[in-house]
């Protein structure tokens, strides 16, 4: 969504259009998704020795990545794609995706002193950017289907029962969390955020429904950690591996699957329900959230294999201390900074790659994958429709 400013003139029909104002509330959602990201990846290694923290990573890793896939659904479109949006694909997230895939082989080599590049099978984060593309491309044909989207919640539940369906370019877990994308965009194509004025009315009942809610997720984990230990339950979260690879192999293994979108939906709506709606210092920093989903990996890297985060104890201090320390880095990473720094590497616009160079995207007018536009300059040209 573009950000109020000077009134802008398409050159194609002469008119004046009126900028979007940008939805502040939006932007605070984006920003509080990556920040759970982050914690989640920071956490990770603490529960191998702690259940508490072990009980707010299942918690986490229930919804946040649902979650970021409903925000990029919501801000995705369906129709024919114009030139401009599919040159886009390729410098928003085919080329990031090869450039930090290299990094990543360069890092494995200089720090292990070994790599085995293989651009098949994404490194660590970099599965949700291929998982971006693959739901861009399918999404304007199941678009054409009636029912969409239950037609990806039987995707989604159908390929875990397949064994064959892995990894490689992120499909078993693209085609997983698929529901989750569609469910955002089929939001935004009827309306219903606006409709029923879900980002207006707020009564104070809603909100401590929906703290409850996350208290009582919170609470079942660490309750019953033992029972989520002996399921393995925290693979069943990543919706990437076969039932059978998880123990799964009755026929009803799909109904677990199902429950966890079930919660997974329950959870966001919570998340979501919290998120402040006005405009705060940190706002703007949910514009830029994929400097910080490409760049925190590389920071907590060391972190996670030199074995710092291990036998840390007590937990109750060290757990808030990581949290926080999330939320710094999660900040950090979005600061102007580090974005002309990295600009090349996150967002590259390779005018010499396209036909048309003007295909590589202008500077101020730049689109983030997970549904962000930068704010345009006050008189940048607007794209005509197509």
């Amino acid at each position: 969504m573009h950000s109020a400013g000077a009134d802008t003139t398409n050159p194609a029909t002469g008119s004046v259009q009126k900028p979007r104002r940008r939805v502040p509330f939006w932007d605070n959602a984006r920003y509080a998704c990556i920040v759970l990201v982050v914690l989640g990846h920071a956490i990770q290694r603490l529960t191998y020795d702690s259940d508490i923290a072990l009980a707010a990573y299942l918690a986490l890793y229930a919804f946040h990545m649902p979650a970021f896939a409903i925000i990029s659904g919501y801000f995705s479109k369906s129709g024919s794609p114009t030139r401009v949006q599919m040159a886009r694909v390729i410098t928003d997230i085919l080329l990031p995706y090869f450039i930090f895939e290299f990094l990543w082989t360069l890092t494995k080599f200089l720090v292990e002193g070994h790599a085995d590049p293989n651009f098949t099978k994404p490194s660590w984060t970099l599965w949700f950017l291929l998982a971006l593309g693959i739901f861009r491309l399918v999404l304007p044909y199941l678009a054409l289907l009636r029912w969409p989207l239950l037609w990806t919640v039987i995707i989604s539940i159908g390929v875990g029962y397949l064994p064959n369906v892995d990894s490689t370019f992120s499909l078993s877990r693209t085609l997983g969390l698929l529901p989750f994308f569609t469910l955002g965009w089929w939001l935004r194509e009827r309306d219903i955020v606006s409709r029923l004025r879900l980002l207006d009315v707020r009564p104070w009942w809603i909100r401590l429904a929906s703290v409850v809610v996350l208290a009582v997720a919170g609470f079942a984990a660490w309750n019953w950690i033992d029972v989520w230990k002996e399921i393995d339950l925290g693979h069943w979260l990543f919706y990437e591996d076969a039932y059978a690879d998880l123990g799964g192999e009755q026929w009803w293994a799909g109904g677990v699957r199902i429950a966890l979108m079930l919660l997974a939906v329950v959870l966001s709506a919570a998340f979501f329900t919290l998120i402040p709606r006005g405009t705060y210092w940190w706002t703007r920093f949910g514009q830029y959230t994929m400097y910080v989903f490409l760049l925190h990996s590389f920071v907590l890297y060391p972190f996670r294999e030199s074995g710092v985060l291990r036998d840390l104890d007590p937990t109750w201090l060290w757990l808030p201390l990581v949290t926080l320390l999330s939320v710094a880095l999660a900040l950090a990473l979005a600061t102007k900074p580090v974005r002309w720094v990295f600009r090349p590497l996150v967002e590259p616009r390779p005018r010499w790659l396209f036909r048309d160079p003007d295909l590589a995207g202008r500077e101020g007018h730049r689109s983030d994958p997970t549904g962000s536009r930068r704010p345009r300059p006050p008189h940048a040209p607007v794209e005509p429709r197509r």
